[in-house]
């Protein structure tokens, strides 16, 4: 461990037990959109009555939270952390490496932390790397595909949602992958174990002992948290003896954590004294709690967003990397709704590094469509946008025949 990555462990209030005290974190709530479905989870936005993860009191911009984070350094001169833990999962959104390069070139000193499930970690421990982040957080509760089943409801990859074993298979694969690919660049991981009674906590221990293994460097068991309007919500949560037995059988070698206080995803200060409610207002709930979208495929309600490139409307004529706007349509039942136009910036650069911002560029101005429809499209960008959670479809034929056929494709594998 370098000298520069000693320090910031010595004030990460959550790697270090003797830093908690000392040393405030903040979370910023960047992130709204989730790739998975865990039986436990129900997200709420505009909810100040809950403190647990995955809650918010609002969902920020980069720019919003870039300057929240300028007021709350100005009032917490003890401020060391600054991560993103939802209130869904941080790499299933593009707003949270537009948020750590904003926060990192500002305030170069804060120490940036990411919490993720891990189904997207592998895609981009490198890329968390080189933006210099040294912390990754990975909630993983089993080490069994099938106890894994009975824990999550669903996982969305590569544009598909996969239930069951399935599920379960491609999401341990992909944890451990990203697990690995982050200890081995030099990284700190820790993991959180969500202690669910009944159907993990017999098999907690051995996935601790693989942890270690694997040179993870601390782990977090977590006691479950019944949440109404969740598969889980008349589960009963373990005791506090029990969460306790079940760390001291776990510590051997292990460097466990004893002072998690199950943050929310908007938390700021101190450990102890959570001081949140200090920059969002105190008093009730805001515009009134409501579930964030669960799947990152950014579907709205009961729409289905279509971003189509076709420059009159009527034919699909346009391909991804030279059409100068998408029509976008909202489809819901069997009707189908113009909603707009996504202008795009016309660039110079067919390869290299100019190539691949044209591409990046193109993909974050469609955050919000759910299908891609085009007239041609090359792989790097095809794979790229599906990794953002799209379905893709290539057609030449008229808008309407397009967009049924790809709305088809996608209620399908949805």
């Amino acid at each position: 461990m370098d000298s520069k990555l000693a320090d910031a462990l010595d004030s990460h209030p959550c790697y270090n037990g003797d830093a908690h005290k000392k040393y405030a974190r903040m979370h910023l709530p960047v992130a709204p959109g989730c790739n998975i479905q865990c039986n436990y989870c129900n997200r709420k936005y505009d909810c100040c009555n809950e403190s647990r993860p995955g809650v918010t009191s609002s969902v920020l911009t980069p720019n919003e939270a870039a300057e929240k984070v300028r007021i709350v350094r100005e009032k917490i001169p003890e401020l060391s952390v600054v991560a993103v833990a939802g209130p869904g999962d941080p790499l299933a959104n593009d707003e949270t490496l537009e948020t750590v390069d904003l926060i990192h070139k500002e305030f170069p000193d804060l120490t940036l932390c990411i919490s993720t499930n891990g189904l997207m970690l592998p895609r981009h421990a490198e890329t968390l790397y080189d933006r210099g982040i040294r912390f990754i957080t990975v909630t993983m509760n089993s080490y069994d595909v099938d106890i894994s089943s009975k824990i999550y409801e669903f996982v969305i990859w590569n544009g598909k949602k996969l239930n069951g074993k399935e599920a379960a298979e491609r999401l341990l694969a992909n944890q451990l992958d990203g697990i690995r690919k982050c200890i081995g660049l030099g990284m700190l991981v820790k993991v959180n174990i969500v202690l669910i009674p009944g159907i993990n906590d017999e098999h907690i221990p051995d996935l601790v002992k693989n942890m270690k293994k694997m040179g993870v460097y601390t782990v977090n068991i977590l006691p479950l948290i019944p949440v109404e309007g969740t598969k889980f919500s008349d589960m009963r949560a373990p005791t506090p003896e029990e969460r306790r037995k079940l760390m001291n059988v776990c510590s051997d070698g292990v460097r466990m954590m004893r002072h998690c206080r199950q943050c929310r995803a908007d938390a700021i200060g101190l450990l102890d004294k959570d001081r949140s409610d200090e920059f969002v207002g105190v008093g009730a709930c805001g515009s009134g709690c409501g579930p964030v979208n669960v799947e990152s495929d950014g579907v709205t309600g009961n729409y289905i967003r279509v971003a189509v490139a076709s420059d009159d409307g009527i034919m699909v004529n346009g391909g991804f990397g030279n059409t100068s706007l998408f029509r976008m349509f909202k489809v819901s039942g069997s009707d189908i709704t113009e909603d707009g136009v996504v202008k795009i910036e016309q660039r110079g650069g067919v390869y290299g590094n100019a190539h691949t911002k044209n591409i990046s560029d193109r993909i974050v101005s469609l955050k919000n469509a759910d299908i891609v429809i085009v007239r041609e499209m090359g792989h790097r960008p095809m794979d790229d946008l599906r990794i953002a959670g799209k379905s893709v479809h290539v057609a030449m034929c008229d808008v309407t025949e397009a967009i049924w056929d790809a709305v088809k494709t996608y209620r399908e594998t949805h």
